[in-house]
């Protein structure tokens, strides 16, 4: 493995370390603690279910999968399970650290053996009401069928003995997490309150459950298995893509085991017997934990106590949108510019609900990746086709794990007679854009909106991502282009304006870095500023890597996985890489070329990955209007100087806080500010 190179696999570990890191830090408020603890928690689920599981597969290819990746995916497994032990190690102690903070505010976790006796009428009652019924026990024995685990449930293992004649019978129980609470909270006592796991509820009634055998000692064990989460679709040209999906669906439940967490107190046999009937092997991740796991039930958290969470950024109304005025003639006179969780996603919903209602409005083409569970938007596309607008819709069947809601609503706009078109055969659709065409007086005018992230209510709280509105004829015709595309894939327009992956982006992403570095060696500004979720592909790293050592100054804000290793004295002294990890999930994307001084400026949906580059429709939008332009500028600086939430990329991943002299700045508070003293400069120009 090259020094000059960071498997992503490793990168992506590094990453989930700094969420654990704002769940060890004392500065962060209590509840909000526990809450990073659920998502570096989910983090790792998925990072299991898909990155392990692939290293997993490519390990079977031999030699071959060393030719493939840069680097041997059975050492790096290897790494992983190393790395992600130690993190474990952190994991329990933060944990075992935020309980006795709770005590701290009289608020305390019990077990079944730690209730008072009103508290256990409670939870008898809770039992037989909501829990008995939902329990089915599977019985296994060496003789038995090999259980059926979901992916990511969580199980009780359970032993029963008896002591006089030594027989021993096992079961596992499925912890019902899906239909009933993760934590219930107990009647209080002297003002104190009381929390318990529903595993712990469970493991108060199992001796009713298993009342058939005669036993005088009963054992329950948390385990939980993660399964590959791939999905292998056949080529069977008799079904529909749906069809298709919809059975890859349920073989991915199937799937092939990658990792087993369990209690590290269960007994031996009982472990073994487990393993055995699960098919798990030397190469398979076993974690031990302690008696509790999916700690992302924790990002679902009882509202105990406002004052231990951040207090809230309300987001600031778009300077140029006016409650009760039209945003699609602003839009006309000039380019917006929304940074969701800053703005309100409402702006987009509105957009979405005018063009739904104007008269003039004739068609809305949209790409949907991930909605909301009660998407709005998808309520504002019915009201458009039901008023007689014609509603296209790309749906990206292959949005991982969120396939099977994405048929749903694809079947959804179909019953509403919107047009669904299901993605681009071989290439997964990751684009974010929206075209409303409005015709009036013979004249066909059309406004476009391309975004970073997501046209989904719920996320854009919590992830920042900037959607561009604009009616310039440069955007919107080569957007009417791309879903031109989506309806007729053997036709593919040039692009003079927008660079689409995979027809061309890479090549001008190269270009537009070659171009840097030709100005640096003839002494002219030259800097590149990429504002990033992941940066991993080798060439764009090593043109990079080129780029810094002609003299250009590099400055990358990647908040995920980065390949490229910055600072390294002789190779890449004039890189620099920073991650933030904030309340807010950094999702926005764009670079900033500065191309002698007339700076290049774009948005873009693509991480800077092959699989961005190469296998998926993406855009990347150039940004024209100067006020824009300086906004972009101008954020990236902010976060550029975050001193407060801002870890430092090395050669080692030590994920070591920036460390300035400067006073304090926190990027997130400080763009909410930049944004709230725009809108109220403007608030003040129209009362004066």
């Amino acid at each position: 493995m090259s020094k000059a190179y960071i498997p992503k696999e490793i990168s992506w570990l590094s990453f989930n370390e700094r969420v654990l890191q704002e769940a060890e830090n004392r500065n962060v408020p209590l509840l909000d603690r526990f809450n990073f603890l659920g998502i570096y928690s989910n983090n790792l689920d998925e990072y299991f279910r898909v990155r392990v599981a692939t290293l997993k597969r490519l390990s079977l290819f031999g030699n071959k999968s060393k030719t493939i990746l840069g680097y041997d995916p059975k050492k790096t497994l290897k790494k992983v399970q190393s790395i992600v032990l130690a993190q474990n190690e952190r994991f329990e102690k933060a944990y075992t650290a935020l309980l006795k903070e709770l005590k701290k505010h009289d608020i305390h976790f019990i077990s079944e053996e730690q209730l008072n006796p009103e508290q256990v009428a409670f939870v008898r009652d809770y039992f037989h009401r909501e829990v008995m019924a939902r329990l089915m026990p599977l019985m296994i024995s060496k003789n038995s069928r090999s259980p059926y685990l979901k992916d990511d449930a969580i199980y009780l293992a359970i032993l029963l003995k008896n002591s006089s004649n030594e027989k021993k019978w096992y079961s596992l129980i499925e912890i019902p997490t899906d239909v009933l609470p993760r934590f219930v909270e107990l009647p209080k006592k002297d003002g104190a309150r009381y929390i318990i796991f529903l595993d712990d509820i469970i493991r108060s009634g199992l001796k009713e459950l298993f009342f058939l055998f005669q036993f005088d000692d009963l054992q329950a064990y948390s385990v939980k298995l993660t399964k590959d989460a791939e999905l292998d679709i056949a080529d069977d040209i008799s079904e529909s893509y749906t069809d298709k999906l919809s059975k890859s669906l349920q073989l991915r439940k199937k799937g092939t085991p990658v990792r087993f967490v369990y209690d590290r107190n269960i007994p031996t046999d009982l472990f073994r017997l487990l393993t055995r009937k699960l098919n798990l092997g030397d190469d398979d991740a076993m974690i031990p934990g302690n008696r509790y796991h999916n700690f992302k039930d924790f990002m679902h958290f009882i509202d105990l106590d406002e004052s231990l969470r951040y207090s809230p950024l309300a987001p600031v109304n778009h300077k140029d949108i006016l409650p009760g005025k039209s945003i699609l003639s602003v839009i006309r006179k000039k380019d917006l510019l929304l940074y969701f969780p800053y703005h309100p996603f409402d702006h987009f919903i509105d957009l979405l609900r005018e063009a739904s209602v104007d008269p003039n409005v004739t068609s809305i083409h949209i790409t949907l990746y991930r909605l909301a569970r009660n998407s709005s938007v998808i309520n504002a596309l019915i009201n458009a086709a039901r008023n007689g607008k014609k509603v296209t819709t790309v749906v990206e069947l292959q949005a991982r794990f969120d396939e099977e809601a994405n048929i749903l609503w694809g079947n959804k706009l179909l019953d509403e007679g919107v047009k669904v078109i299901y993605g681009v055969p071989g290439l997964k659709v990751h684009a974010k854009l929206c075209l409303i065409t409005r015709e009036k007086n013979n004249v066909t005018q059309r406004f476009a909106a391309v975004g970073t992230g997501n046209f989904n209510e719920d996320t854009a709280r919590v992830y920042t991502d900037h959607l561009l509105l604009t009616s310039s004829k440069k955007i919107t015709n080569e957007v009417l282009k791309t879903f031109n595309f989506f309806g007729a894939n053997y036709r593919k327009d040039k692009f003079y304006h927008l660079l689409v992956s995979p027809f061309g982006m890479r090549n001008r992403l190269v270009m537009l870095i070659e171009n840097e570095i030709k100005n640096a060696r003839a002494g002219k500004k030259a800097s590149i500023c990429i504002k990033i979720n992941n940066l991993t592909d080798e060439e764009i790293i090593s043109k990079l890597y080129k780029a810094g050592n002609a003299g250009v100054r590099v400055r990358l804000i990647v908040r995920g996985m980065l390949s490229l290793v910055p600072g390294v004295k002789g190779a890449s002294e004039n890189i620099r890489a920073i991650s933030i990890v904030d309340r807010f999930l950094e999702h926005s994307r764009f670079i900033i070329f500065c191309n002698d001084g007339d700076e290049q400026i774009y948005l873009t949906s693509a991480d800077i990955m092959p699989r961005n580059l190469d296998r998926r429709i993406e855009v990347t939008c150039p940004v024209f209007d100067p006020v824009i332009r300086k906004d972009i500028t101008d954020i990236f600086e902010i976060q550029w100087h975050d001193n407060v939430k801002a870890r430092l990329f090395d050669e080692t991943q030590s994920n070591s806080l920036v460390v300035s002299e400067r006073s304090p700045l926190r990027s997130q508070a400080e763009v909410h500010n930049y944004i709230r003293k725009i809108s109220e400069r403007l608030q003040g120009a129209i009362q004066e």
